[in-house]
């Protein structure tokens, strides 16, 4: 039976962040295809029926996971791109905060959505994905002409930000948290096959 609106306020306020977080996970566990909204509710224990109060549908949750996840990691980037220090050690600011983000225990399912489940967005969410991602990756062009622009680099044609972006984020596919690497030590490695041996400026 469905649960009303009404009930469902009282019985689970504030829980939409708890929602969003598991449906991340199960989406990366079990796909979109394969997660129900029984299997959400049942994560964050709660009733079948009152994800619904947060959330109309199951491509609803989708877009949250997806987009705040983008929202997220477009805040800490941008707050180490607007960090005044000279163009390397912003470059490497950059570049940690986008790991972070990304290969963190929440971080990794909404990365694992997005590569992966994208597919089942709506038109609407799609096209928001679309902006966002533009919006995301013009900072990045803007770090790659600094880096140009202090003799750190030759290239910082849009190509070499296509070939930035797919380098960091094919580390979802890679990274464990176990392994031999640090976040920290992957973003310093990644800064200086980027810009090399040349001095630190």
């Amino acid at each position: 039976m469905a649960v009303s609106k009404s009930k469902a306020m009282a019985e689970e306020p504030n829980r939409r962040a708890d929602i969003v977080r598991a449906a991340g996970q199960l989406f990366h566990e079990k796909g979109y295809p394969g997660t129900t909204i029984r299997d959400i509710a049942g994560a964050v224990g709660m009733r079948s029926g009152s994800p619904f109060y947060h959330f109309k549908t199951k491509q609803d949750m989708l877009g949250a996971v997806v987009l705040e996840g983008m929202q997220a990691i477009h805040e800490a980037v941008a707050k180490a791109a607007a960090s005044g220090k000279s163009p390397r050690a912003t470059f490497e600011a950059m570049l940690l905060a986008h790991l972070d983000q990304l290969l963190g225990e929440e971080g990794q399912d909404f990365a694992a959505t997005l590569l992966h489940e994208s597919r089942h967005l709506d038109s609407k969410v799609s096209a928001e994905v679309v902006i966002l991602k533009d919006r995301y990756e013009l900072m990045w062009q803007k770090a790659l002409k600094d880096l140009k622009r202090a003799g750190l680099i030759e290239d910082d044609s849009t190509v070499a930000r296509l070939f930035l972006m797919g380098m960091l984020n094919w580390t979802v596919q890679w990274y464990r948290p176990d392994g031999s690497k640090s976040v920290a030590q992957i973003a310093r490695q990644l800064a200086s096959f980027v810009i090399g041996n040349r001095a630190r400026a």
